[in-house]
């Protein structure tokens, strides 16, 4: 278990799981807003059954490309990490479940892990290498005083 690792190791882990989550966000995010644009990636999620696709497009490719850097940071870990959830959860429903688990015929394995890394994140925390966690220590200080 995560939390039976030694805090420095539990902090690394999470540091990692950021960094490799954070990654993956952003190049998706990057490839719908400068790669496909978002008019192509709402004409995609209009071909995929996405509601409101132009709406959609722009909500989700900022969700990975901000909420990508975030991560990184450790920002906002807590909210991102739902954010996350809730558009991973989205691509699972409107495109990806009924084609199975395999991503190479269009299944649902790659919005999972994603959306379980965020969804972990959101749960355990960003750890000790994060702003989160500096400025919550500041402000448990500032109310010690």
């Amino acid at each position: 278990m995560l939390s039976s690792l030694p805090a420095p190791a539990r902090d690394i882990a999470l540091l990692v799981a950021r960094i490799v989550l954070g990654v993956i966000l952003i190049a998706h995010g990057a490839q719908k807003f400068f790669g496909f644009g978002i008019g192509g990636t709402a004409t995609a999620f209009a071909g995929m059954g996405v509601p409101l696709p132009a709406v959609s497009a722009t909500i989700v490719a900022t969700i990975e490309l901000v909420g990508g850097a975030l991560l990184l940071l450790g920002v906002a870990t807590a909210v991102v990490g739902l954010l996350v959830v809730l558009v991973m959860l989205g691509a699972a429903l409107f495109v990806h479940v009924g084609n199975g688990i395999f991503v190479a015929n269009g299944g649902w394995e790659l919005v999972g892990a994603i959306g379980a890394a965020a969804l972990t994140l959101a749960a355990v925390g960003p750890g000790r290498y994060s702003i989160d966690h500096t400025l919550g220590a500041r402000r448990d200080r500032a109310r010690a005083r």
